[in-house]
């Protein structure tokens, strides 16, 4: 049997009709950048993520940046993140003008550890940017404590967590701005790049709108210097017909993920992903975590079976960020989750019988 890591095709052909309608009707529009249908999909989306403004922009790392340039932060400014992510959080951060400060994860989540924030935070630091990996949240209530103390904002990186909750606030909805992606493999992926910003402030959705469109307020009258983070017409409508079968999908992943652990549990060399009490993960990467990591992929790739890892490297090794002068064993807990992870295929279509054989093939690789 083969088993892809995620399967596209699958899930465009359930919805074909529709993203076909969807993607004529822009054509016949002729509305290509920005426009109606990208504001239809924004009035959807605030809604969904229980927030009152969505600003649909051209990707994830547009989200973050452009929350960034929004809230007044740049050169000499400080923003506390964590090394276990996607670079784009620190790109962001440093093509805002500021600076990254890592503190390392929580070792079960391998989300942001709060109790390590406050001896992170100098007279510079300007916010906080909890990840929420992997489709979990980050424990949200110290961080917007600490955060409220210090004056600080919180922007939250949701882009791998469309429709999480924590303690029933939806995603995006906790902080100051949340920020999303639509890559196409994403809970809520667009046919191309896109992303959003939702926020409850109203003033900042203003000026995050009059930024992604060049600073104008309207055509020709420019009210900052600001920057093309427009979203797609084509994707706006893409993610409107998609939208309305985000929560179908997300309990799709659950209920994957759900007989992984019933089949998985039991196999003493891994660990398996680790869901609080307090949070409804949905599951955007399966990661279970293994010492013998490299071994594991190498027989499962044998056996048909694609996987990935997320993240080898985390952010403060990378190349990119060798200046900083971090080096191994300056956040142990987001390097060893980096050596650890293995992400299994997880995706809404994806069958009991192909998680079986992937649990099957798991516990031959174990016994030998």
């Amino acid at each position: 049997m083969k088993v892809p890591f995620l399967d596209l095709k699958s899930q465009y052909l359930s919805i074909k009709k529709e993203t076909d309608h969807a993607i004529q009707q822009v054509i016949d529009n002729c509305a290509f950048a920005g426009g109606p249908f990208v504001e239809r999909f924004e009035k959807a989306f605030a809604p969904y993520c229980q927030c009152k403004e969505a600003i649909g922009v051209g990707s994830g790392t547009d989200a973050l940046w452009i929350a960034l340039i929004a809230l007044g932060i740049g050169d000499g400014d400080e923003v506390i993140t964590v090394p276990a992510s996607f670079i784009a959080t620190a790109e962001a951060i440093s093509f805002s003008g500021a600076k990254p400060v890592f503190v390392d994860v929580n070792e079960a989540t391998c989300n942001m550890n709060p109790d390590l924030i406050e001896a992170a935070i100098t007279s510079r630091t300007k916010a906080i940017i909890p990840v929420h990996l992997f489709g979990q949240m980050a424990d949200m209530d110290p961080i917007i404590k600490i955060a409220k103390k210090h004056n600080l904002f919180v922007i939250e990186d949701a882009c791998q967590a469309h429709g999480a909750e924590y303690k029933g606030q939806r995603a995006g909805s906790v902080g100051d701005a949340g920020c999303f992606s639509f890559y196409p493999g994403k809970n809520l992926g667009a046919y191309g790049e896109a992303g959003a910003v939702v926020t409850n402030n109203t003033e900042l959705s203003e000026t995050m709108r009059i930024f992604r469109d060049h600073g104008q307020s309207k055509k020709y009258y420019h009210k900052m210097v600001g920057w093309n983070g427009r979203m797609d017409g084509i994707q706006g409508a893409i993610l409107e017909v998609k939208l309305k079968h985000l929560c179908a999908w997300n309990d799709a992943r659950r209920k994957n993920a759900g007989i992984y652990k019933e089949l998985l549990e039991d196999i003493n060399s891994i660990l398996l992903p680790f869901e609080t009490s307090h949070t409804k993960h949905v599951y955007h990467i399966y990661a279970i975590r293994t010492v013998r990591r490299d071994k594991l992929i190498e027989y499962l790739t044998g056996k048909g079976i694609s996987c990935g890892i997320h993240y080898p490297v985390p952010i403060h090794l990378q190349d990119a960020y060798k200046a900083m002068g971090l080096k191994k064993g300056s956040f142990p807990m987001a390097e060893k989750c980096a050596d650890e992870f293995v992400s299994l295929p997880m995706f809404p279509e994806l069958n009991r019988d192909q998680i079986e054989y992937i649990v099957q093939e798991i516990r031959n690789f174990s016994k030998n």
